[in-house]
């Protein structure tokens, strides 16, 4: 556990009791995760299929500690909105000025290396800086949790994503054997996300690049970050310049007409039908219908194939959004 965590979250409590506000969370603790039938079961799997020595697995998740934190994120007991944000809250937080400007001096700073991305992987450069605006402030917050107990827990206790985090533990073993890195002094995210894109250690195997060309593929790394985004954008169908999204010409306050979503398509010309056209080109035959709820009113837009490429690394119509109106900003 890193002595900053320890001491900030000691502090933290100590005012949260001096004025009576909720408990702040522990830090992790010991716990006996080699009790668990299951990862007992998760061992042998190692073993076995993955020609891992037991001794060494054995010991790493007798070092693994119990996040409650990070738990609680998962099993309904967390504060709303802390595991997949609002409009409002990526507004406030991912949209403000501050993130603006640093998303400006980002590109200014790399910018041959995001043009030789740009290039190379045939994208379009301004999203990857939007990628790297939402997942951290383009490197000045990557998160402070040890990735092991993270995995560990949400890996080994009930939760709405448990074998899917189970998953994620057993890709960390592996990416620290190919990567010759040290499993205990990777921190990253509550859910185990690493670097300055807060990749998924299953995300770094398929995607980690070298970008800088220093022999080592380092999500924390701010180029390399540059090569793993334009990577993953790529593989998963990115067109340069084609649209990405559009508003439309909705006025009203809140929209129930149709459906909304990053995953729903209507043909542009039943969209017209039903009133709803887009302001700008869209070039597109078909479209997504997007919604972002603020707190008076719903922006309505049209999105492309494109957009469904950002919400593919996360699974939400506000995240995509966020990308969009920062790669905008910088254009």
């Amino acid at each position: 556990m890193k002595i900053l965590k320890l001491l900030s979250l000691t502090l933290l409590t100590t005012f949260a009791l001096q004025a009576t506000e909720p408990k702040v969370p522990l830090p992790p603790i010991p716990y006996d995760f080699l009790a668990k039938q299951e990862v007992k079961s998760f061992v042998n799997m190692m073993v076995k299929k993955n020609n891992f020595k037991r001794a060494y697995i054995e010991e790493v998740l007798a070092n693994a500690m119990l996040d409650q934190e990070t738990l609680d994120r998962y099993v309904g007991k967390y504060k709303p909105n802390s595991t997949n944000g609002t409009w409002e809250r990526y507004k406030a937080h991912v949209l403000d000025d501050e993130t603006l400007a640093l998303a400006k001096e980002f590109k200014k700073n790399y910018y041959s290396t995001l043009k030789r991305a740009q290039e190379q992987y045939n994208i379009d450069m301004d999203y990857i800086v939007g990628f790297m605006g939402v997942e951290s402030k383009y490197g000045t917050y990557t998160g402070d949790f040890r990735v092991l107990d993270s995995l560990a827990t949400l890996g080994f206790h009930k939760n709405r994503m448990h074998k899917w985090f189970k998953s994620e533990l057993k890709n960390l073993f592996l990416l620290m054997r190919e990567e010759n890195r040290d499993i205990y002094s990777q921190y990253g995210s509550f859910a185990g996300a690493m670097g300055a894109v807060q990749q998924m250690p299953s995300i770094q195997r398929r995607f980690g690049v070298d970008y800088n060309g220093d022999g080592v593929k380092d999500p924390w790394d701010l180029e390399d970050s540059i090569g793993i985004i334009a990577k993953f954008m790529h593989k998963k169908g990115w067109v340069k310049g084609g649209v990405v999204a559009v508003p439309t010409n909705f006025s009203g306050t809140r929209f129930k007409k149709l459906k909304t979503s990053h995953k729903k398509k209507y043909s542009v010309s039943y969209l017209a039908k039903k009133g709803i056209k887009p302001t700008e080109p869209f070039n597109e035959s078909k479209a997504y219908l997007l919604k972002n709820r603020n707190k008076t009113h719903d922006d309505i837009w049209m999105a492309g194939k494109n957009f469904r490429v950002l919400t593919k690394y996360n699974n939400s119509t506000s995240y995509g959004m966020a990308i969009h109106l920062i790669a905008q900003a910088v254009k």
